[in-house]
């Protein structure tokens, strides 16, 4: 079976898991089967049909099991998303629609060959820190739970950040593609611009205080840079670096105080102050709430969960357990009503997609390709570790988004651009060369 044709199964499969999802969240509301969720899969199918005749025309030899992946877990969002708020599953749905029509044009327009976006490095560069900038702009961003995140321009409200992930990847596998050589030789003169961007990025989310983000583009600087030169030493001294900048930040700003105390005491025996109402409280009924709510919701959990559309996320009068549950806390839901055995296989999805990029990345055979393709996915791979890690309080919680799988459109439509790029990739190291 050809890469196309494993693909077209795969989405098949994909659309039969998002309607039995769907299926499961209405039987548990209404206890009936309904034919919207057969209408919804023909649908679903439909699109990421369309999807693949467009990567069959334009990327013939891209690789067979990433849009199926991504199909799945837009699935798994919708469904999870719709049982939590139906009309936020509705809006969801036109961001995944929306997502792959940004797939389409982006590999329609970059058919030919995408190597193109490389002189336009340090363009990406300027644009990444001008996006991350524009939350801090007075009248645009807007400041949520003490993070500026959001722009509003008219109706339209989106997270400048997540475009801006995408464009700093483009900047330094240009720049890194370029100067690798030297930059592998230590000359301190070549880091100049490269350490110029990264910097304005860092101050810029430092000073909007979105750390998740911080965190995120640190660790895609870091991991570029080492395949680009293969120095183990610029990764020993960039997380020396970021450890001497968390103990200064942790110093420096009292919400990073407060989440890492989160992290290592969310419960406590004693009453606190409580910042929320200015009262003594428990911590876990004050600043750790969200997340003790959350550990709680996956205990109940257990192995094979509750069911979905089964799960308690709302007191009797309609109140939220988990503040934020579709975004930051997704996972939290997911484990609840799937259990330890559903969510292991979401983890799956994300490795399985995590591999194949990397596969991407080891088939290119030019720097641009290789770079651009190992950023993409170490950027998704990064963010999954983060959110996900959050939540199972294995690293202190962030405000980022599990990718294809949290309510919210920014999100969505930057890692369909990611995905564009990997297919991209993909198709050029597969082409068949000319013997």
């Amino acid at each position: 079976m050809t890469a196309r044709g494993r693909e077209l199964f795969g989405l098949v499969v994909a659309s039969v898991i998002a309607g039995l999802a769907l299926a499961s969240v209405t039987m548990a509301r209404s206890a009936e089967i309904s034919a919207d969720a057969l209408t919804y899969a023909v649908l679903f199918l439909a699109l990421y049909v369309a999807a693949h005749i467009v990567v069959r025309r334009t990327a013939p030899y891209a690789d067979g099991a990433l849009l199926p992946v991504t199909a799945a877990l837009t699935g798994i969002g919708l469904a999870v998303n719709y049982r939590l708020d139906a009309d936020d599953a509705r809006r969801q749905a036109l961001w995944v629609l929306i997502g792959v029509v940004v797939l389409a044009a982006t590999l329609i327009l970059l058919r030919h060959d995408y190597r193109v976006l490389e002189s336009y490095r340090y363009l990406f560069g300027i644009a990444a820190v001008l996006l991350l900038f524009l939350p801090a702009v007075p009248g645009l961003g807007e400041r949520v739970n003490g993070v500026r995140l959001w722009v509003h321009v008219g109706p339209l409200q989106f997270q400048p950040g997540e475009l801006a992930k995408i464009f700093l990847i483009l900047f330094l596998a240009g720049y890194l593609r370029e100067k690798r050589e030297v930059l592998a030789q230590g000359r301190l003169k070549e880091f100049g611009p490269l350490l110029a961007i990264w910097g304005a990025a860092m101050l810029v989310i430092v000073q909007t205080a979105d750390l998740g983000s911080a965190l995120l583009n640190f660790g895609i600087f870091l991991a570029m840079l080492y395949v680009a030169t293969g120095r183990g030493l610029f990764v020993a001294a960039g997380l020396g670096l970021f450890v001497g900048g968390a103990t200064l930040l942790y110093q420096a700003l009292d919400r990073v105080q407060e989440r890492v105390t989160i992290w290592l005491h969310p419960w406590t025996d004693e009453r606190v102050y409580c910042a929320l109402n200015g009262k003594l409280e428990l911590r876990q009924d004050c600043a750790s709430y969200q997340l003790v709510k959350s550990l709680y919701s996956i205990a109940n959990g257990g192995y094979a969960g509750t069911g979905l559309g089964e799960g308690t996320f709302t007191t009797t009068d309609g109140t939220e357990l988990i503040p934020h549950l579709r975004t930051d806390f997704i996972y939290s839901a997911i484990a609840q009503e799937i259990g330890l055995v559903g969510s292991a296989a979401l983890i799956l999805l994300y490795m399985l997609f995590i591999v194949r990029g990397m596969r991407v990345a080891l088939r290119a055979d030019d720097g641009f390709s290789k770079l651009l393709a190992a950023g993409l996915t170490f950027g998704f791979a990064l963010q999954t570790f983060i959110i996900v890690g959050g939540v199972l309080r294995i690293v202190p919680l962030t405000g980022i988004t599990l990718p294809f799988v949290s309510y919210g459109g920014s999100s969505i439509v930057a890692n369909f651009l990611l995905l564009a790029g990997l297919l991209l990739v993909s198709h050029r190291a597969n082409v068949p060369r000319s013997p």
